[in-house]
């Protein structure tokens, strides 16, 4: 099965094409020029938009704005391609694609993403964390030391486990079908829903 994949949730998208487990080629890219990176990656693979047969989209959590253009994307893909859709979560895909270490997103406002096991949001200062345990992500890179004083390793920021490569949603995605299917990992409110619930108090 040929794939586009693309994850927008995190401060790094990616978007690769991806063929039975054989990746055609990846890179990182941003929500905003994600179809002029999906063009160019098509014409790099010398095939035909056509012959793509599926569509996975990182489902977040992260940025509420970047993944709702992530999220839109996919449907316009999807409908122009005729190709069927599968959300992957992007703290799943980190852990796929750093040999299982705990995957930290940056949540803004003081608090991050992670998976313990289930996906959650906590203040940074709260996030529990094993002594020895490997921690990757662009979270895990902002709060390093507060992981690293609680016994945690975290990898360099050049490091590549901390970006959720879209090769890694590619081997994940299980369920293929209508774009509006793959629903968003918000785990909390959008700012805009928070300022206007504290403006009507």
């Amino acid at each position: 099965m040929l794939v586009l994949a693309f994850d927008t949730a995190t401060t790094t998208a990616t978007a690769a094409l991806v063929r039975d487990g054989e990746t055609l080629g990846e890179r990182t890219t941003t929500a905003r020029t994600l179809l002029r990176d999906f063009e160019e990656l098509v014409d790099a693979a010398a095939i035909e938009r056509g012959t793509i047969e599926g569509i996975v989209v990182g489902t977040g959590p992260g940025s509420y704005t970047s993944l709702r253009m992530g999220l839109v994307t996919a449907r316009v893909l999807s409908l122009a391609l005729s190709a069927p859709v599968a959300g992957v979560s992007t703290l799943a895909a980190l852990r796929a694609g750093s040999n299982g270490a705990l995957p930290v997103i940056d949540g803004r406002r003081h608090e991050v993403f992670t998976l313990a096991p289930e996906p959650i949001c906590v203040a940074a200062e709260a996030l529990s964390v094993e002594r020895g345990s490997v921690c990757v992500g662009d979270g895990a890179k902002r709060y390093r030391a507060l992981l690293e004083s609680a016994g945690a390793t975290v990898p360099p920021d050049s490091d590549p486990r901390h970006v959720p490569w879209a090769r890694f949603h590619a081997e994940l995605a299980r369920d293929f079908g209508p774009a509006e299917l793959a629903e968003p990992l918000y785990l909390r409110a959008p700012d805009a829903d928070r300022a206007l619930k504290r403006s009507e108090a």
